[in-house]
Formats: C-alpha cells, sequence, structure tokens
C-alpha cells in the first residue's frame, strides 16, 4: 500500500539544477565541439532541439538591407549559402541545462547585431557598443528581478552581478515573475537563468548568498569596478553598507522605492565626498554592519523613514506602516509599481552610461497625481 506515502518519496523529485544557470555553447565548425554535442544529445532524454537558423539569417539579411524588400531569389541565394557546407556548422548551438533545450542561433556578433537592430537611433550603433561593455550591480532581486530583465532586455549591459539570498516564496509572486514550479529555487537562479534564455553572450555573476561584509568589495570591483549599483534589497544595514562602499569606489547608486514612483540617484562617481541618502541620515551614528542588523524595528525606524521618505509616501503605504508585525510582515508592494521602477530604473541607467544625465537627487513618477 502506498496510498499514505508523500508523492515526493515515491516518485523522483524534479532536480532544479542544483546553481546551474550557464548555458553550454558548440560551434560544430570545431569537430571536437561536435562530438561533444553529440555525446550530449545521445545520453540526455527529452532534450528538446529548437533550429530556427535560417528565419534569423533572413531576417539578419533584412536589417542589413532596409531599403526594400528582400525578393524571395535574394532569400534562396542567402539559405543555399547557408546549407554549404551546412547549415549545423553556421552560428552557434546552445544548450540550457536547466530545460534541456538545444537552440541553433546566429553567433555572438550577429546575434549582437539583430538583436540590438530595432534599438537604432534610440540608441546608436556606437552607443551599443559601449552599453555592452557596463557592469551592473543588482541586489535585491524581487523588484530588481524586473530591473535586471528590463536591462537585459534593452542590452544595456555586458555583464551583471546579482545578490540575494532568498529563495522564492509564493507570496514573492504578487510582483516577481516567475512560475509556481520555481517555489523554492533561489531568487538568483531564477534571474540568471531568465537573463541567460534572452540573451546567452551576457556575463551573469551570481552571489547567492546576498551581500555580506566578506563579499562586499568583490561584487563592487571584481575585474573592474561596477558601473552602476541598482540597490533594490529590504535590509536596512544593507542599504546604508552598500552606499558607503560604493562612495569609497566612487559608485552611482540608483534605487527605486515601489511608491509614488519615487527614484533615488546618488552620484558617487561625481561628488565622492556626497553625504549618503543625501544626507538625511547624516545625524545618525553609522554603526557597524552586525549592529545595524541587530536593531529592533523601533531602533531602525529614525533609519528608515528618512530612507523611503516617510513624509512623502502614498496614503496607503503610510497606513501599512503601523501594522508591520501586527497584521502583515514587510511593507506592501505592488507589481504595477514594480513594473513602472524598472522602467525608471533602466532608463536612468542607460543615460547614466551614455553620459546624459548627471544629476543625484529624488524624482517622482506618480500616476495618481498625473492621471487623475
Amino acid at each position: 500500500m502506498t496510498k499514505n506515502i508523500p508523492l515526493k518519496d515515491r516518485f523522483p523529485v524534479v532536480d532544479s539544477g542544483a546553481n546551474i544557470f550557464k548555458p553550454l555553447f558548440f560551434r560544430l565548425s570545431d569537430q571536437s565541439q561536435k562530438i561533444k554535442l553529440d555525446a550530449l544529445i545521445s545520453v540526455t532524454p527529452g532534450i528538446r532541439i529548437f533550429d530556427q537558423i535560417e528565419s534569423q539569417v533572413i531576417e539578419l539579411l533584412k536589417i542589413r538591407n532596409p531599403a526594400k524588400p528582400l525578393t524571395d531569389e535574394q532569400k534562396q541565394v542567402a539559405l543555399s549559402a547557408l546549407h554549404d557546407p551546412g547549415s549545423d556548422l553556421y552560428g552557434v548551438w546552445v544548450y540550457y541545462p536547466w530545460s534541456a533545450y538545444l537552440l541553433h542561433i546566429l553567433d555572438e556578433q550577429e546575434f549582437f547585431e539583430l538583436r540590438t537592430s530595432r534599438n537604432k537611433y534610440k540608441i546608436t550603433a556606437d552607443e551599443q557598443i559601449l552599453l555592452a561593455r557596463k557592469k551592473t550591480g543588482i541586489i535585491g532581486l524581487s523588484v530588481g528581478q524586473a530591473i535586471a530583465i528590463t536591462m537585459t532586455i534593452e542590452r544595456l549591459f555586458g555583464e551583471v552581478r546579482l545578490a540575494d539570498f532568498d529563495d522564492l516564496e509564493l507570496s514573492n509572486l504578487n510582483r516577481l515573475r516567475a512560475g509556481l514550479h520555481d517555489l523554492g529555487t533561489s531568487k538568483v537562479l531564477i534571474a540568471a537563468r531568465e537573463i541567460a534564455e534572452i540573451d546567452p553572450f551576457i556575463k551573469v555573476v551570481p552571489y547567492f548568498e546576498g551581500i555580506t561584509a566578506s563579499n562586499i568589495d568583490d561584487f563592487l570591483t571584481l575585474e573592474g569596478n561596477l558601473d552602476v549599483l541598482v540597490e533594490e534589497c529590504d535590509s536596512m544595514d544593507i542599504k546604508i553598507f552598500s552606499r558607503l562602499k560604493a562612495r569609497e569606489y566612487g559608485i552611482p547608486v540608483v534605487m527605486d522605492t515601489n511608491d509614488r514612483g519615487m527614484l533615488d540617484i546618488e552620484r558617487f562617481d561625481l561628488e565622492p565626498d556626497r553625504p549618503i541618502l543625501h544626507g538625511l541620515i547624516e545625524h545618525l551614528p553609522m554603526k557597524d554592519l552586525d549592529q545595524l542588523k541587530n536593531l529592533s524595528n523601533q531602533e531602525k525606524l529614525p533609519y528608515l523613514a528618512p530612507m523611503v521618505g516617510i513624509e512623502k509616501i502614498s496614503e496607503r503605504l503610510r497606513n501599512s506602516v503601523p501594522e508591520i508585525g501586527k497584521t502583515i510582515t514587510t511593507w506592501p508592494q505592488l507589481a504595477s509599481s514594480v513594473v513602472l521602477g524598472s522602467a525608471m530604473v533602466a532608463d536612468t541607467c542607460r543615460r547614466i552610461f551614455l553620459n546624459e544625465f548627471t544629476k543625484s537627487g529624488r524624482f517622482y513618477l506618480d500616476f495618481e497625481e498625473i492621471i487623475s
């Protein structure tokens, strides 16, 4: 009789692939890589192959010749060349271990050209190349996930460092884009995999333990300083500590607060002596990381109030603050605010990268005021 034995004990549990987030690349013009891919296919049951290389080649031809439509003859000539000596050799095959998907895509240079082609003139070709060299760090992968994905889609960096110690919980799904099958999975892993599925050529550096005193310097400076730090964590101690360190290294900090469209920008790259959080907590003791972490909720309030701009927050958020620890576990957030915030942060970071925006300050894009 098995009716009282839990399903997870009766059937194999699906392995999410531990912390695997990097795809594998196979370029079949190299015989050794062809052998490796053949071996992978032979030992991987359920592998799914997606080969749309022909449509990508035709689309690449179109964007390179936009003045007039391609003729059928031109398309056939392109595809004939593709099949000689063999279309499998063209481009690159990308394998995603966590889904067992094998994709045939353009290789990096042509992929980059085609994927960013609809950005042109809003982002020039030279600017796009410049952006591809930028490094962004994101702390906090609830709100930060939406920012990471938006910046990936727009191709605003060539490297992104992701930090969060949390796993996905069901209550996160009111604002974080994931599926029920992702419950219990690291938030960093969810974001890293989605980035790889959009653009496998972007470098992702994960910090599964979140930000700590022992890894903050590595996070900010590994193989070159970050060009911008996006801070979206819930921990008051990390909010303060990360800014002190960002100022030390001259790295600008951008934060979205998810309320009234408030965007906070600190240009430590241009103002190396700028007080953190615009001087709003300068009168408070800057305790060390462990001391800040262990403050009671009451002791944290003098720090948190100016951080979020308590005098300017929405009425509904203000009414929720006394309920924290009573009827709710933490402050409420909405998906619509997260999406708005991700757009504002992405746009601001792009303009910082391109030297089009040099201000520090707090800025509001409040839909209830604008659309009323």
